[in-house]
């Protein structure tokens, strides 16, 4: 018998848990098509907004690789590298909405089975912006898309009102949560930054608010490197750089520690983990520390001659996840899902070489 990989999440029926994350991959309807065609479960698109949009001109992302001959990281290509880490500065779909609309109709039209998650972005602190949010989640939903993303967290907008500049604050995050929710009943992900210390209490607010699902993480806020030869960073214009998101298996350590301080806190709550999955072994990480819902970006952008949709990504994810279910004589990623949750705990519950070890305070007379 062939293991069923459905995967139910946040009320919707995936064919299996690996979704393609909000990202190249996902910026046009030939990329969305050719996902599906491979095998993916789902696909969040490319955010999409109603500003004008203008990247950087010059290269938007860049892949970072490193060696053990010459272990320093750097986008140049040498003998027996591996990747380490994507980076971009990238900004949000360029497409105008009137031009997504009749793509995603036709989009779910064809793979009427697949989950097409639509990102969206408006600003903040205005009524005419919460508008825009609703504009927005309006016309995707009205072509058929099965659920939102909520945008809170790209690191490097040019407005102040959007995305990474906006994603803690709790007056900000009700207020667009009520707006959008007020004009659709789809489930609504929430995607946060994960650069803050503040990120179980927005996520508590984004619940609290009616977020079906908080989405980690989003890419760390990060700079490019400078080569010591040339005094050229790897991806500058003019010679100058700002603020971009590094990804790929680089953040891999940093996003489960902040999804297992998100499930820990709200363990009844939804979570679609994002950062480093480049295979089985690290979905399985994000699983286990409480996920329920696999989004991929950078693994899929690095495959040759998959036209950046991880062709041979998503069976390679699908059979070994099968065969893990099979071996282990699960029927679901659900039967193993959070199992490592409660093992993480804090400094002084972990067993020290003596029993008198008392945190090194000096005792009291």
């Amino acid at each position: 018998m062939p293991i069923d990989l459905t995967t139910k999440f946040t009320g919707l029926d995936f064919v299996n848990p690996f979704v393609l994350a909000s990202a190249p991959p996902t910026e046009s309807k030939a990329k969305i098509m050719k996902a599906f065609e491979a095998g993916w479960g789902g696909v969040v698109t490319k955010t999409i907004g109603l500003h004008p949009v203008e990247n950087v001109a010059g290269p938007k992302t860049i892949y970072q690789r490193t060696s053990e001959e010459k272990p320093y990281v750097s986008r140049n290509k040498r003998a027996d590298s591996v990747s380490h880490s994507s980076w971009n500065w990238e900004l949000i779909s360029d497409q105008p909405l009137e031009q997504w609309l009749p793509d995603l109709k036709e989009i779910k039209e064809t793979y009427p089975d697949r989950m097409v998650i639509a990102s969206i972005m408006a600003g903040a602190g205005s009524a005419e912006e919460m508008k825009n949010w609703q504009k927005l989640a309006t016309a995707v939903i009205e072509v058929g898309c099965d659920a939102l993303e909520l945008n809170l967290s790209c690191p490097h907008m040019d407005r102040k009102d959007m995305g990474a500049h906006i994603a803690n604050d709790e007056e900000v995050i009700r207020s667009i949560m009520k707006a959008v929710k007020e004009v659709v009943d789809v489930p609504i992900w929430v995607k946060l930054t994960p650069s803050t210390s503040s990120l179980v209490e927005a996520a508590g607010v984004a619940y609290d608010a009616g977020a079906d699902s908080i989405s980690l993480c989003n890419t760390f806020p990060s700079l490019p490197l400078m080569d010591p030869e040339t005094l050229k960073f790897e991806v500058e214009v003019d010679g100058l750089v700002t603020s971009g998101g590094q990804g790929g298996l680089a953040i891999l350590n940093q996003a489960l520690q902040k999804v297992n301080s998100l499930s820990k806190t709200y363990p009844d709550q939804a979570i679609s983990g994002i950062g480093g999955i480049k295979g089985f072994r690290e979905a399985f990480n994000f699983i286990v520390h409480g996920a329920g819902n696999l989004q991929v970006c950078t693994a899929a952008m690095e495959e040759k001659g998959s036209g950046g949709v991880g062709i041979k990504l998503i069976q390679e994810l699908t059979g070994d996840l099968a065969d893990y279910l099979e071996r282990k004589g699960h029927t679901s990623i659900e039967d193993f899902r959070g199992i490592a949750r409660e093992r993480i705990v804090e400094h002084s519950q972990v067993r020290r070489k003596s029993d008198d070890y008392n945190g090194g305070f000096a005792k009291s007379a």
